[in-house]
């Protein structure tokens, strides 16, 4: 007998729990257990009746979303599914990636937003994949605010560019990546780039606030950029991103439309023109995107490492790539950082 999956809805728009439920009870896989109007009528919901996920709005009276995020994974932990037009606040952003939501969906056209309909399909698909993430692995990522006044070279080091490290991941990667790179020393002749799933309307305000808790220099990848020593570059895979030289034979971004497989592209690319100073590190996700970008790296002479199983909040990417043996180390989640400053030192 085919399982369903029991969803709650939190929002505070009457219109908006009432469309939320019709997109999903649309689906025969889904039940929609209950409604709650704010965070706080959210929690008492969530330890009543057990949801297997749970929509949630951010902008709410009594308790608001974050809020609500915070007092949910210390008390019942559920897996999360952000619904809210506040997409464009960078401290909502990275607050709720951080905190542990498995992912961050933008409303179409604000908080009453009447095409919803619209992205009717996303949603369905973000809820049934979140019902199989591995709720014992998502927690919060502790994270210290940066000094703003502290120098550049004191920052960053202003070392010649040798190595890149080159991270894929896809849903539920950023809480990952924003651990990883807290635990990361910029004091290496490398740059970072990532390409994660991640909304593009979000990125950018999620990438400003992200710079101010992390000691990298946090950027955008944009077409023609220079990558730096130094700098961690964010990619949504949502496009393709290849690095190449430029005409002064500098390692510049490239993006061009969507593609079916962006990890392997983008590894590919990094295996071109970094050879054996590419480092490939595969997080957490779903699907079986990366394991030949991670061939062509290990064809070069590069390093490939995979997140192992076992830390994963999803396990496929990393799963996938171990049983394509692509990958010369798998390491723990809390080792990675380690594993990547050992290859370079």
């Amino acid at each position: 007998m085919d399982e369903k999956f029991n969803v709650l809805v939190v929002d505070d728009a009457s219109f908006m729990t009432k469309a939320i439920s019709e997109i999903l009870e649309a689906d025969p896989d889904v039940t929609v257990v209950g409604v709650a109007r704010n965070g706080q009528e959210g929690l008492e919901q969530i330890k009543r009746l057990r949801p297997d996920v749970i929509t949630l709005d951010i902008d709410m009276p009594i308790m608001n979303g974050i809020e609500a995020i915070r007092h949910i994974m210390i008390e019942s932990p559920v897996p999360i599914v952000v619904l809210s037009s506040l997409f464009g606040d960078g401290s909502i952003t990275f607050e709720a990636l951080r905190l542990g939501v498995v992912d961050f969906v933008a409303k179409p056209s604000g908080a009453i937003s009447k095409d919803i309909h619209v992205a009717k399909q996303q949603i369905l698909d973000r809820i049934k994949l979140a019902t199989s993430v591995n709720l014992e692995n998502v927690r919060r990522v502790r994270v210290n605010e940066q000094n703003v006044r502290e120098t550049l070279e004191d920052r960053y080091g202003f070392q010649p560019l040798e190595y890149l490290v080159a991270m894929g991941t896809s849903l539920s990667g950023p809480n990952t990546f924003i651990r990883l790179m807290t635990q990361l020393s910029p004091a290496m002749p490398a740059a970072a780039v990532v390409v994660l799933e991640i909304n593009s309307q979000i990125l950018p305000a999620f990438v400003e606030k992200f710079n101010d808790f992390v000691p990298w220099k946090v950027e955008v990848a944009c077409q023609d950029t220079v990558i730096e020593q130094g700098v961690c570059y964010i990619h949504s895979n949502e496009a393709a991103l290849t690095i190449q030289p430029n005409d002064s034979g500098e390692p510049a971004f490239n993006i061009a439309g969507p593609v079916e497989r962006p990890l392997d592209t983008f590894f590919s690319s990094v295996a071109d023109v970094f050879k054996q100073q590419a480092i490939g590190i595969m997080l957490t996700g779903y699907g079986d995107d990366g394991a030949n970008g991670f061939a062509a790296i290990q064809q070069k002479s590069g390093v490939t490492i995979a997140q192992s199983i076992e830390t994963c909040v999803y396990p496929n990417l990393t799963d996938n790539a171990i049983k394509c043996q692509t990958v010369d180390q798998i390491v723990e989640e809390s080792k990675l950082a380690e594993a990547i400053e050992n290859i370079i030192s």
